[in-house]
This record gives structure tokens, sequence and C-alpha cells, in this order.
């Protein structure tokens, strides 16, 4: 999966801006709630027919690779605002 770009991209315009599948309103969360929800690949290949099998590993590296980048802040309870 070297270029997400080719099939992820992010549009103001559509679903609030959200990552989604090119030339779809599918949004990678709508693929990993999906797959969350126990749907197999198959399952929502066959409900949702746009979709090819790298389109749902495209979303789910998409979502690794955001997830790497999160960082923690720690929160301390005596920190105030000058």
């Amino acid at each position: 999966m070297n270029n997400l770009g080719s099939y992820i991209t992010i549009n103001p315009e559509v679903r609030f801006g959200k990552p989604c599948i090119k030339d779809t309103r599918i949004a990678v969360t709508d693929i990993l709630q999906w797959m969350a929800s126990g749907m197999t690949h198959e399952e929502i290949l066959n409900d949702y027919p746009v979709l090819q099998e790298y389109h749902i590993r495209a979303a789910l590296s998409f979502a690794a690779d955001r997830e790497s980048f999160i960082k923690i802040i720690p929160v301390y309870a005596n920190f105030t605002f000058a």
C-alpha cells in the first residue's frame, strides 16, 4: 500500500472532510466500524460493490498511519495558565 493518495481523499465538501475512498462518500471510519461490528471483507464488498479489496486495505493502512502520529500529552492537575 505505497500510495494511499490514490485511494483515499479528504475533501471538506464531502462527509465534512472525513477521509473517504476516492470518488465515493464511503469514509475510512465507515469501513473500520463495519469491520469492528464483525463484517468480513467479503460482506463489505458484497454490500458495497463500488469497493474493491484494495480499498479496504487502504482504509486500514490509512487508519494505522494516522494512529502512529497520535501523541499523548500528559495533563497535570496543578497546571494553570498564567
